[in-house]
């Protein structure tokens, strides 16, 4: 493989790592490998800490296809609690509210899930990157800002329920660019006549990459040096 040229890694992400951590880890193999003091390692599109799945990384001249790779279609497995909510709509940040569940049916769920199916408009969550005056809107949340960011246009080409048990629901979305699930699992529970958040969220799809096609932080330097010998 030519990483200078240019090569797309598909990576497992681990929970708690963060995309820059996992950038940091494969650049520093790369760069000891070519004996360089820099090596162009980037992602296309972040995965939250608390998130896990496929991450992939662009080297060497393949870094100007990262805006591509983002707009390709993407598939997640998410685990939603029903019942309560989280500023950050997910396990960030403890529970702020509680709301009754036990209304809630499996048939219910699953005619809630197809009513955000298409093109919808969406609220990012404000423990995002989302940029606001130039500033990220996590770094406002995290200054004590109670401020809504602006809905944007989004595209889901599927929600399909996996797991029925309340209080938790398992759901695969197949989906495009800039969908945020943890929004989608907070919407989920309104239009329940509840709260929701998110428990686990992983991506097991970008594009043609699929996640049994991944290789782990931990395997990549063995991986690496096969590169080398072929």
């Amino acid at each position: 493989m030519d990483f200078v040229a240019g090569e797309i890694i598909p990576i497992y992400k681990p929970y708690t790592w963060t995309s820059f951590q996992i950038v940091n880890k494969i650049r520093y193999h790369l760069t000891r490998m070519h004996k360089v003091k820099r090596f162009k390692v980037g992602h296309a599109g972040t995965l939250d800490p608390l998130a896990t799945g496929v991450l992939l990384l662009c080297t060497g001249k393949a870094t100007k296809r990262i805006e591509e790779l983002q707009s390709h279609t993407k598939e997640y497995v998410a685990e939603i609690m029903l019942g309560a909510t989280t500023p950050s709509f997910d396990l960030e940040h403890p529970i702020d509210a509680t709301y009754p569940y036990e209304h809630i049916t499996e048939g219910k769920t699953r005619e809630v899930l197809q009513q955000f199916v298409g093109n919808i408009a969406q609220r990012p969550p404000l423990f995002s990157a989302c940029k606001v005056d130039g500033k990220r809107a996590y770094d406002l949340a995290r200054g004590g800002s109670d401020m809504q960011l602006a809905p944007k246009q989004i595209r889901i080409d599927a929600i399909e329920l996996l797991e029925f048990n309340l209080p938790k629901i398992k759901i695969r979305v197949t989906c495009g660019k800039g969908t945020y699930i943890r929004s989608l699992a907070r919407d989920i529970g309104e239009a329940l006549d509840s709260g929701a958040h998110l428990t686990a969220l992983e991506r097991t799809r970008v594009g043609e990459y699929k996640i049994e096609n991944c290789i782990t932080p931990e395997a990549f330097p063995e991986w690496l040096e096969k590169q080398s010998e072929l």
